[in-house]
């Protein structure tokens, strides 16, 4: 097997966190397809990914203490192993309940990507180092939102819906058949007691007690939530408010994401320089500043395009150079128990997405007031984090 710190599985761990983004993007620009399709409302079809981030939220704190407790790569094995089957599932929904229900499932097994490919990081790499090396994986795992609504555009476009959950249950075999053969275990602290209920209340509230990974945790959670309320609510308003295509859709999300990439390239680059904390500040500002931004545009009722993409792919810079540096900043400080933490910051940042995702499409009136109003919300949180609980 190649040595955990080789570039080979510095690929492998990218592809495990994209899990998350791919289950996501990959089919959005169907879901004004399935509200056709299936005879059924805005609100009930975005509960396909609001449920999503639900069962991405909830596992992650059980994956955690797994992977703490009998070491990362049997429980990726596992969690893999659920993904293929919900992705299967998918694919044969014949009712909107139906897709809502196994996509739940495929969430179950989809975050044990995220959280796990992080704290491999954390075991192999010290805190500074892992917030560059976060970054640049988020930079290449920045390929799977901007390729990913392309690809499902024409995936839709081309064979139908169900093509892209035929694709993420082709991709979620690949990936088993890779961590099988390629990835040795990195946990060497194993914790014998993780799993014992005392132990695992003790290591949550010492977590959540901690000054330090409650403000990288929220800032993290906070921006997070900003971009998900885009995800969430963009197809809508650009395909049909300002009657893009699915295509064209595509193509515009993959602007958004170059911003994102932007960033955390920048961030790769600069974490050692400049520190985890200085980056932080930095990004929670921009994105701030752009919320603001998209937010006054909308409100104004400025109806075109740009007035959507250029405040997001300044947001979404400022949202690359933060968020690997906050997942290292609270990561750091806790290497016998990386997999927990890293599961309650997940939680944390899932969770509150999907409430983000719930207010988007419950609130929405036609326009794109809603959805650029979650995000400057949830970048002004992330601001405000940073300022009262990391600086000071």
């Amino acid at each position: 097997m190649p040595r955990p710190d080789s570039r080979a599985i510095a690929v492998l761990l990218t592809l495990l966190v994209a899990f998350g983004p791919l289950s996501t993007d990959l089919y959005l620009p169907s879901l004004p397809t399935l509200v056709r399709v299936f005879g059924s409302d805005i609100a009930t079809v975005q509960l396909t990914l609001s449920v999503f981030l639900v069962g991405f939220a909830v596992s992650q704190l059980v994956y955690g203490p797994l992977s703490d407790r009998f070491g990362r790569r049997p429980v990726l094995i596992g969690g893999i192993a659920v993904f293929v089957v919900a992705s299967a599932a998918c694919t044969l929904a014949g009712s909107i309940e139906q897709l809502i229900a196994a996509r739940f499932f495929q969430a179950l097994g989809s975050c044990c990507g995220p959280v796990l490919g992080r704290a491999v990081v954390r075991d192999v790499y010290g805190r500074e180092r892992a917030a560059s090396v976060l970054a640049y994986m988020a930079m290449a795992m920045a390929l799977a939102p901007a390729i990913g609504p392309a690809a499902g555009g024409y995936l839709t476009g081309l064979f139908g819906w169900r093509a892209n959950f035929v694709f993420l249950t082709v991709f979620g075999v690949a990936i088993l058949a890779a961590v099988w053969t390629m990835l040795e275990e990195t946990n060497s602290r194993r914790d014998a007691t993780a799993l014992m209920p005392r132990r695992l209340v003790s290591n949550y509230a010492s977590l959540a007690r901690s000054r330090t990974f409650a403000g990288y945790t929220l800032c993290l959670a906070a921006i997070y939530s900003g971009m998900f309320a885009f995800i969430s609510g963009s197809s809508f308003v650009l395909i049909e408010q300002f009657g893009l295509s699915p295509e064209r859709y595509g193509m515009a999300f993959g602007v958004i994401v170059v911003g994102f990439m932007i960033g955390t390239f920048s961030a790769g680059r600069l974490t050692r320089r400049l520190g985890v904390d200085r980056l932080i500040g930095a990004g929670s500002t921009l994105s701030g500043l752009c919320g603001l931004a998209g937010l006054a545009l909308a409100v104004a009722r400025v109806d075109h395009t740009a007035a959507i993409l250029a405040p997001m792919f300044g947001f979404m810079i400022g949202a690359g150079l933060l968020m690997p540096n906050a997942q290292a900043g609270g990561l750091g400080p806790f290497p016998t128990m990386a997999g927990t933490a890293s599961a309650l910051m997940g939680f944390t940042q899932m969770g509150l997405a999907a409430v983000s995702g719930i207010l988007v499409g419950s609130l929405q009136d036609g326009t794109q007031v809603p959805m650029m109003a979650s995000v400057c919300a949830g970048a002004l949180a992330a601001a405000a984090s940073y300022r009262f609980l990391i600086r000071r």
